[in-house]
């Protein structure tokens, strides 16, 4: 017997059109390309993301066909997430951070029909449309005024004059909710990039899920800033959750340095951020030495890699803003575990919360998780025994686009490639990458918990550890360490900080001081760049 409830399609334009229905004054506040603050509101973007939806009919544009966008966060953006998907195309977000080659490869791989672009990437255009046969309409995310002449880019036409003459009406088309809503290629796998193709269900239920109170906890009172990108991951869901709660939404644009993001937070009295832990550094080193405090900031997603220790104390004890530490990937839409305490935890010591805010956090409903042993069978939930971590739920990836790489799955389970604990209370704890783990003399060293020691040394501004060969122990430990402007510390002294806080076989061997460490296009650490950086490098005897 089947329930006798009304059966509705979850559909992005049904987010739309909500915000628009019921949340239609909060605003939408960008800083646009040119510098200046462009403001309107969640019904201006239901008004013009039909206007888009408009052009890409008049354009004779297949449902599933291809748009992509390579765009900074802001309010043109944000209409094509809901104009292209609603109208049944695929969002495709490019990152603009890859090299043109790689750029080139990722558009014909997908078989991009439009691609829409700040006129800040105009020379990765030039560099790559001779190369990308399939794109009929290239749009450059401006006013017709600013269309730059003699671009030598084919078919290009301003975003303003391509939705201009359109309609404001338009009626969503209805299609099962498991088509093809957006895609978002990944570079953390082996060979050529591989892309999540998302659903219009697995983005409504990860909308859904992203707002839960014990998650990111998005509400209509709440002024969002993502900084996270809207190429990386769709900015983590955070648009489409804003869209369900009527939030107000803060874009940063291109000004992604310290001062700026401030300046934004404080002058938007930003609730709730979110972004990669290389974003908030920057800005604490600007704060700090100004001694600047935050109005209305109460929390901040940190996600992308491992949060150091100190960056969750300075926020929290220094500024009173609480670091939720997050944890998932690209082929899972990304979110997969976020970290808030307990009700049991509420009277610990702050020293013992601490060593729970510092793990990935606990599985949010509708993720599974399980650690797999080298033996391939599932170990204890004790806190202690590593292994290889595994996913499955409605919003993880079944296979890539084009089934690139084979079926990923494994008993129906994902393989994310972290090496992770998790403990008898669920929350879940990333010790490294697979392929980024240290084996010495059959032993295993996290890399991270080298890094966040080196880190909390005060002279520290950024460190990645990595195993160098050794012919005794297999692998050592090195830390490669990026000083803080100003500051001075000894290979010595920064050695010796580590005495008391780790066992003494897990202390690095050495410290190498670089001038930076190579970062990738989503702000993570490239240990394989910095490998080859060092390959010159002999331990010491």
């Amino acid at each position: 017997m089947l329930g006798l409830m009304q059966s509705q399609p979850l559909l992005i334009s049904s987010l739309i059109d909500f915000a628009e229905r019921h949340h239609g004054d909060a605003e939408i506040v960008s800083r646009r390309v040119e510098g200046d603050i462009h403001r309107y509101t969640w019904q201006g973007v239901a008004r013009r993301a039909r206007q888009a939806a408009n052009a890409l009919d008049g354009m004779g544009l297949l449902l599933s066909d291809r748009v992509a966008t390579l765009a900074w966060n802001g309010y043109r953006h944000l209409e094509l997430y809901f104009g292209v998907s609603g109208s049944g195309r695929v969002l495709h977000t490019i990152n603009p951070r890859l090299h043109p080659d790689q750029i080139a490869w990722i558009a014909n791989h997908a078989e991009d029909q439009v691609l829409c672009f700040d006129l800040t990437f105009l020379p990765l255009i030039q560099a790559i449309q001779a190369r990308c046969p399939t794109i009929r309409q290239y749009v450059a995310l401006c006013d017709a005024d600013k269309l730059p002449q003699d671009s030598g880019v084919p078919n290009l036409i301003s975003y303003e004059s391509w939705i201009g003459g359109q309609p404001t009406t338009y009626q969503w088309p209805t299609f099962d909710e498991n088509s093809a809503s957006s895609m978002c290629y990944t570079s953390g796998t082996t060979g050529n990039p591989k892309a999540a193709l998302y659903s219009h269900r697995s983005t409504i239920l990860h909308a859904y899920a992203a707002a839960l109170p014990d998650v990111m906890c998005v509400s209509a009172r709440d002024s969002i800033l993502p900084v996270v990108p809207m190429f990386h991951v769709n900015a983590w869901g955070i648009p489409y959750s804003a869209a369900l709660c009527g939030a107000k939404l803060v874009f940063p644009g291109p000004a992604m340095d310290g001062k700026s993001v401030y300046e934004l937070i404080e002058a938007e009295k930003v609730s709730y951020a979110a972004g990669v832990p290389t974003v908030w550094q920057m800005m604490l080193t600007h704060m700090k030495p100004n001694n600047l405090r935050f109005s209305a900031l109460k929390r901040t997603v940190i996600g992308g890699s491992a949060c150091p220790p100190a960056m969750i104390q300075a926020f929290q004890e220094d500024y009173g803003v609480e670091v939720l530490h997050a944890w998932g990937m690209t082929e899972m839409s990304p979110l997969g575990t976020l970290c808030t305490l307990k009700n049991k935890h509420l009277e610990l010591p702050t020293e013992e919360q601490m060593k729970i805010r510092l793990k990935q956090g606990r599985a949010i409903y509708g993720v599974d998780m399980k650690i797999v042993g080298e033996d391939g069978q599932e170990v204890p939930w004790d806190g202690k025994t590593p292994g290889d971590l595994y996913v499955k739920g409605p919003w993880v990836v079944r296979e890539y686009f084009k089934g690139e790489g084979g079926d990923p799955l494994v008993d129906g389970w994902f393989p994310t490639g972290d090496v992770a604990s998790i403990d008898p209370d669920g929350y879940m704890q990333i010790t490294d990458r697979s392929k980024d783990v240290i084996k010495s003399g059959g032993e295993w060293i996290s890399s991270i918990e080298v890094e966040n020691i080196a880190v909390a040394h005060p002279a520290v501004l950024m460190a990645a550890c990595i195993g160098m060969k050794h012919p005794k122990w297999d692998e050592r430990p090195v830390i490669a360490v990026v000083k803080k402007p100003g500051a001075e510390v000894t290979r010595e002294e920064l050695l010796k900080f580590y005495e008391g806080k780790t066992a003494k076989w897990q202390i690095p061997d050495d410290v190498v001081f670089v001038d930076a460490i190579p970062l990738g296009a989503t702000g993570k650490m490239l240990k394989t760049r910095l490998r080859e950086m060092l390959k010159d490098y002999k331990l010491p005897t």
